[in-house]
């Protein structure tokens, strides 16, 4: 039923529909769920150390024998001042007396960039496929990992980004389209670049380059990925929608706020992580608008908020929680991550159909 299969050629699989990795949401039960149904599993790495990676890992070999994907953030070390933490520490501080937070004394590097460590630990492994956001690892690393045999994917939200990830070795190409949720991956001309939505960002991206292209954003059922095989892409990724499945690590509270949401909620905000990333909008997004260009580079900003999410959490609010979620997500469904891969794999053969009416 798929106009191109050079996709799913490329990763060994029968559906070419990719779960986003999503750091801190996915599971080895989600990504395994998605792998068997024919689409590729992913599982979001970016806060493992090698110990844990090798861990997850195992756990989802035992769930599936099929291919899966492991994504990796790929940033620099954050620079800061002691005055630039003590500002924000400053305006946060009315947040962690009200929830009855520890204030952290400073900000530290949340996820440590993919190192040398950790291609080992993956060079061990050697899923089928590895990802990355915010660009590629070094010439070395890459030449590494595709004498192993792995196929790499990285995130473009550019037609430049798009090319330089197609000269850096890169297999396939993730067009991330604004639409999306979460950390948008910009790599070049800086984190506020980007904005370009799927529907105009895929095309460009699928006559730039000459390898499979992967649409991201803003798709949550059939429709949404027969409208990327349409603009020139291979594929689908998928993120929010699988944030409802029960084998989802979703926050019980994210899952509910997601089910709830409506059209128009969510916001692009450096200030829960200090990159730009789409959520549904609560009280601590509303109320630190003033403060998005002071925000402490990427991670380091996390490590500030990450206690006020805990302890908002731990109070039953979501009103300081990351709320991660793309601009379709009030096409959210709650089911079990095999029977919405099946249900997006008929939704789509429905959109196809009907355009032979």
């Amino acid at each position: 039923m798929w106009p191109r299969t050079d996709l799913a050629e490329l990763l060994g699989i029968e559906h070419p529909i990719v779960q986003a990795p999503m750091a801190g949401s996915t599971t080895p039960a989600l990504a395994a769920a998605v792998s068997n149904a024919g689409g590729l599993g992913s599982l979001g790495c970016a806060s493992f150390a090698p110990d844990t990676l090798r861990a997850e890992t195992e756990a989802l070999r035992k769930a599936t024998n099929r291919a899966f994907n492991l994504n990796f953030f790929v940033h620099e070390e954050a620079v800061t001042t002691a005055a630039e933490t003590r500002r924000m520490l400053d305006r946060l501080a009315p947040y962690y007396a009200e929830l009855g937070a520890e204030a952290p004394d400073e900000a530290h590097m949340l996820f440590k960039p993919f190192d040398d460590a950790m291609l080992a630990a993956v060079l061990d492994l050697r899923p089928r496929i590895a990802s990355f956001h915010f660009g590629l690892p070094d010439a070395a690393a890459m030449a590494a990992l595709k004498e192993a045999g792995i196929v790499v994917l990285s995130s473009a939200t550019t037609v430049a980004e798009a090319r330089a990830l197609e000269v850096g070795g890169a297999d396939a190409i993730v067009a991330q389209g604004g639409e999306a949720g979460g950390h948008r991956g910009t790599f070049l001309g800086g984190i506020d670049g980007g904005t370009v939505g799927t529907f105009a960002l895929v095309p460009q991206v699928a006559d730039a380059v000459s390898v499979p292209v992967i649409a991201a954003g803003g798709i949550a059922d059939g429709r949404g990925i027969a409208a990327a095989f349409a603009l020139g892409a291979s594929g689908a990724q998928i993120g929010t929608a699988f944030l409802n499945c029960p084998e989802a690590g979703t926050n019980d509270l994210h899952r509910a706020a997601l089910l709830a949401a409506e059209d128009g909620q969510t916001k692009v905000t450096k200030v829960i992580s200090g990159r730009p990333a789409r959520g549904l909008v609560n009280r601590y997004m509303a109320e630190m608008t003033d403060r998005e260009e002071t925000s402490l580079p990427f991670p380091l900003q996390y490590s500030l908020t990450r206690p006020l999410q805990a302890a908002g959490g731990a109070k039953g609010s979501d009103e300081f929680l990351a709320l991660w979620a793309g601009q379709a997500v009030a096409l959210n469904r709650a089911l079990p991550a095999a029977e919405l891969v099946e249900t997006l794999i008929e939704e789509t053969r429905a959109a196809f159909a009907a355009l032979h009416r």
